[in-house]
Order: C-alpha cells, then structure tokens, then sequence
C-alpha cells in the first residue's frame, strides 16, 4: 500500500499540483460482496475520487510475446483511457502479451512492468511507460535493477518475467525470450 499511496501523490502532485497527502487505506472501504478470492480496485480520481471500483481478478496465462511498436506512447500516470494500449494490443495476432518498443527502447507490456534475465542478475527497463509500484518495490528490494534494453538486445537474455501489483514476482508470467515474436 505504501507504494499505491506514494504513486498516487506523485501522481496528483505533477498533475494538478497538489500537495496534500491522501492515504488509500483512510479512502478505500471493501464492499460486503468482496469474498476472499482476489479481486483488484481502481480508484479513479482527479481533484477528488471519482470512483473506486472493485473487479474480481483472474491471472492470465501467457504463452507467447508480440513485439509492438509506438515512439510517441505516454502512459506514467496510469490513466483511465488506455485507447493507444488497446490499439498496440490490438496488433499481438496470436500471442497472448505484447512488448512495447519505444524508440529501440524496450518498455512494458500490455499490463505489466518486464524484466529479463542475464544469466546473473534480473534488469528491468530503466525507462518504463509507467513505473508500477511492484516495480518500485523489487527495486528497492534489489531483485531487479534497472537498465537500459534495447530490442536488440533481447537475444542476449534467457528470460523474461511479466509482474504488476496483481502479479506479484513469485506469480509473475516467466517465459524464454524465444518466446518473444
């Protein structure tokens, strides 16, 4: 929770310049009808809440990779429209995820953060389109580090694992980069 409140006062702080504190645990209420299987709350906001919706969640599986490619995508706030990474998941064919490329860059997928294996360490693209709060935490963990990955270099790594929030390390997608189409 403590990197969900930090995103989110980031967030409002460089949108609207605002620099009150809000603290989600104060802000969120789980309704009756959330049971204990795992379900995932967007709290959707700009000068105040706008809504909070809960939706049950259910891990997908992921076989194979697609690489998309767009220079100009912007998406470090995590807003509500997701037009742009509906249209580049739009272009996967028959995988199951996309990769995102941004100028030769290697960023994030559909809806997770990347890293990739070197055989030693876990390296995290150093320039993701929104820097997710697992990803800040395995940072400051140092299971992963950041770097700069270019689509090139994607053949120099064995694996790559897609995690989020909901998709914590230990059940994050992991796949052979040969996966990767």
């Amino acid at each position: 929770m403590p990197y969900h409140n930090a995103r989110l006062n980031k967030t409002r702080r460089e949108l609207w310049g605002y620099d009150d504190i809000w603290d989600l645990n104060a802000l969120l209420e789980i309704p009756d009808w959330v049971d204990e299987s795992m379900h995932k709350c967007r709290v959707a906001y700009n000068k105040g809440i706008d809504n909070i919706r809960w939706e049950p969640y259910y891990r997908r599986t992921i076989g194979k990779i697609q690489r998309v490619y767009h220079d100009e995508i912007d998406y470090r706030y995590k807003y509500d429209n997701r037009d742009t990474l509906n249209a580049l998941y739009a272009q996967r064919g028959d995988a199951d995820e996309i990769l995102i490329i941004k100028k030769g860059l290697v960023t994030d997928s559909n809806f997770c953060n990347v890293a990739f294996f070197d055989g030693n360490y876990w390296l995290t693209p150093a320039s993701p389109l929104l820097p997710g709060t697992q990803r800040a935490f395995l940072l400051d963990e140092g299971i992963i580090r950041p770097a700069e990955i270019r689509e090139s270099d994607i053949p120099a790594f064995s694996r790559i694992r897609l995690f989020n929030a909901m998709a914590d390390w230990a059940h994050a997608a992991t796949l052979d980069v040969s996966l990767i189409a």
